[in-house]
């Protein structure tokens, strides 16, 4: 009753309003900041701001959100042609470039707040520049908020096109006419905007995580540009939300508790991401397991067939797996029809064969195609063909026996099984 009692004031619906705008902005630009390795850039940006917020008070005389939107974004601008500058007439290294001019705006900030704090009549907690606080935007803050989002918003909907080609295709783009620098230093006022309307919610050291942490999570989840835009505003809106009513309920700062919820987010997609989350990579790797000995035991159980007795201890000692799991294996293949069902005694049964064969010949092709193609002896292949016979694709495997004149023996003259 508490949390909806608090968000029924208007202070309460300022911060939800402005954190919501915060995180959809930043999620959307974030996408082509991470995309373009520009992360750092970002961070250093972020703490860029800070002189251009100092002069700005002190040219103004107070505390204005158009005058400190003027000098922040100025000093951003100022810090991007800085970097670049240092970057290609000094030729020092990127990161070193970045760091150099982050660290020492960084600092003439903090010495100017230090100094205007200490003044009779100033209002400038450096405190809430640092970290922000959402709890305490007014409505120039969001108006000033509002304004940054649509401009932003619109930019990459209107430049979409643009900005794909010079992330992924920056050659291209150029030769399609396209100015990949002015994109690069368009993109780079917009993350300076970005970053001056994050102040009053995040503050200039966290605005990075709400940069990042969205964009990496939604780069989990899908590959296509357009989809990982809207997850990534999802993620960000999402981030923004249930951290204000996290910071509210917990009597804690806002700010922070967005960036702890956007890092529980991004752990989440870690862990269970469809396609590249720990949890399916897991799974794909039992499965792949599970195939590869299944194979094994149809492999084994031909060899044995054509040469020793196919029983069920002959191939407990020739996979050097437990009996138990080669049971089970051999239920399996029974179900799929590779194996006469009773069991007892084993055998093969047509279609199991052919499987067999398939095996049997992948195997003995990629020996001979190392052999004969890259110059290894007979004491080298073995293990290697014993690993890639499960992933030789049919196609592969034609190709590489018409390459190889269609070989009948392998290195170690045995028959090399026809194609059916």
């Amino acid at each position: 009753m508490e949390l909806l009692e608090a968000f029924q004031q208007d202070w309460a619906i300022r911060a939800l309003l402005a954190s919501s705008m915060v995180g959809v902005m930043c999620g959307v630009l974030g996408c082509f900041i991470v995309l373009r390795n520009m992360a750092l850039i970002g961070d250093a940006l972020s703490h860029a701001v800070l002189p251009g917020v100092v002069f700005a008070f002190i040219i103004v005389g107070s505390y204005s959100v158009l005058g400190i939107f003027i000098g922040a974004v100025i000093a951003g601008l100022l810090s991007a042609v800085a970097m670049t500058w240092i970057q290609q007439k000094i030729k020092t290294k990127n990161d070193a470039a970045i760091g150099i001019v982050f660290t020492a705006m960084f600092s003439i900030g903090v010495i100017g707040i230090s100094r205007l704090s200490k003044e009779e009549g100033a209002h400038l907690d450096m405190k809430d520049f640092l970290f922000g606080n959402a709890l305490g935007v007014s409505n120039e803050d969001l108006y000033l908020t509002a304004f940054v989002c649509i401009v932003v918003l619109y930019s990459i909907l209107f430049f979409y096109r643009h900005l794909f080609a010079t992330t992924f295709q920056p050659i291209i783009a150029r030769t399609m006419g396209m100015k990949v620098e002015l994109i690069h230093y368009f993109l780079m006022l917009l993350l300076s905007f970005a970053v001056v309307a994050s102040l009053s919610t995040v503050g200039v050291i966290l605005v990075v995580a709400m940069l990042i942490t969205p964009a990496a999570t939604a780069l989990l989840l899908s590959d296509r540009l357009k989809n990982v835009l809207f997850l990534s505003a999802v993620f960000g809106l999402m981030a923004a939300i249930m951290g204000l009513v996290l910071a509210i309920y917990q009597d804690t700062a806002p700010g922070p508790a967005m960036v702890l919820v956007a890092t529980l987010l991004y752990i989440g997609a870690v862990f269970f991401s469809p396609k590249k989350g720990l949890l399916f990579k897991f799974l794909a790797k039992r499965k792949q397991q599970h195939k590869i000995r299944l194979e094994d035991i149809l492999k084994q159980s031909i060899r044995l067939e054509e040469k020793e007795a196919l029983t069920l201890q002959n191939l407990v000692d020739k996979l050097d797996i437990n009996k138990r799991k080669v049971k089970s294996g051999l239920n399996i293949l029974a179900q799929r029809g590779l194996f006469e069902k009773n069991l007892s005694p084993l055998k093969l049964s047509s279609i199991g064969k052919k499987e067999a064969y398939k095996l049997v010949r992948a195997h003995r092709l990629w020996e001979t195609y190392l052999t004969q193609q890259m110059g290894l002896n007979e004491g080298q292949i073995h293990e290697d063909a014993e690993k890639y016979e499960h992933l030789l694709t049919e196609e592969v495997l034609d190709e590489m026996d018409e390459k190889l004149g269609y070989p009948t023996i392998d290195p170690h003259g045995s028959p090399i099984p026809p194609k059916e």
